[in-house]
């Protein structure tokens, strides 16, 4: 009986949808095979999925319709995926990513402001409790800033194959002005772009929130073909690019639980051993950034290899120790 209740819904959001001049009560009851307040409460609950039906007045009756037809059940957003459009916006814009999140807002804005308005009656009471009971718990460290008009600007050089040419306040020499091919962008605790300088080949990073004055030039300027901006992401363990190492990590019993819940690296190996210790093995460079890394694993982690990673986490934590003992 369910089952026929609901293919009888569907059948009459059909024929409200098919419908260009709409459907009185009667009609409906017709087409059903069904009583006038059948079809009336039948009504109702297809107005309550379609909340953009329409009453047309016909006097001495009304008549009604879905004019924008059945798709608009799968097409208007559900409260959740409002309320998760507002969390990823409001992630970036704690973390600095200011650009994005912005372009998120806009985003959030077009989507209510192309709704109904009892459509969008409909979701606010869900979307209002789901924003008060969630929030962003802000973690310290490194805050990457974004500059809405040099994001743009990288942006219109990469799709448009073009160069890009700017000062930068970093390196060896600052506010030296320099001519990119761009690859495209790495967002991170700090954010950069990954171009190619002069007639090289070879990325390299620029951090954005050290470059000024850009301006994007009118030649063609294109990656090396088959270049892959996550391989190069993948390289390293954090940002700072090297020599890639065979890295491998022994994680005590009484690490191993988040270690095998913890992603070290993209193309990492877990294996648990028979004394409930871990094993995590990846290739990657950046061994500066991920020796800071194991610094928050404490004594429940073991350097196997690498010997210079060992050796380099050990003059970090000796520097640490130095300065505090001092």
């Amino acid at each position: 009986m369910r089952h026929d209740k609901a293919a009888l819904l569907l059948d009459l959001a059909r024929r409200l949808a098919g419908s260009a001049e709409g459907l009185t009560l009667d009609e409906m009851a017709e087409g059903l095979g069904v009583g006038r307040r059948t079809a009336e409460r039948m009504r109702d609950a297809v107005w309550a999925v379609f909340p953009q039906m329409e009453a047309v007045e016909d006097p001495p009756t009304k008549r009604f319709r879905i004019p924008s037809g059945l798709d608009s059940l799968f097409q208007a957003p559900t409260a959740d995926e409002m309320v998760a459009l507002r969390t990823a916006a409001d992630s970036l814009k704690v973390s600095g990513g200011t650009a994005r999140a912005e372009a998120l807002y806009s985003l959030e804005r077009k989507l209510l402001a192309a709704m109904r308005a009892q459509a969008r009656r409909r979701l606010a009471p869900d979307m209002e409790a789901l924003v008060q009971a969630e929030t962003i718990a802000v973690h310290a460290g490194a805050r990457p800033m974004e500059d809405a008009a040099v994001l743009s600007a990288i942006r219109t050089a990469i799709t448009g194959l073009t160069a890009l040419r700017f000062k930068y306040d970093g390196g060896s020499k600052p506010g030296r002005e320099r001519e990119v091919t761009p690859f495209g962008v790495m967002f991170g605790r700090s954010n950069y772009l990954v171009a190619g300088e002069g007639k090289s080949p070879e990325p390299r990073t620029w951090r954005l929130d050290k470059i000024r004055d850009v301006e994007v030039m009118p030649w063609h300027a294109a990656p090396p073909e088959g270049f892959s901006l996550q391989a190069f992401a993948d390289q390293s363990f954090g940002i700072y690019q090297g020599a890639v190492e065979d890295v491998v990590l022994h994680i005590t019993p009484e690490g191993a639980e988040d270690a095998l819940r913890w992603r070290f690296h993209a193309n990492q190996s877990v294996e648990k051993q028979a004394d409930g210790s871990v094993i995590v093995a990846f290739r990657a460079s950046g061994m500066l950034e991920l020796a800071w890394h194991l610094f928050t694993w404490q004594d429940k982690v073991r350097v196997v290899s690498p010997p210079a990673l060992k050796t380099m986490l050990v003059q970090e934590l000796e520097k640490a120790l130095a300065a505090h003992r001092a």
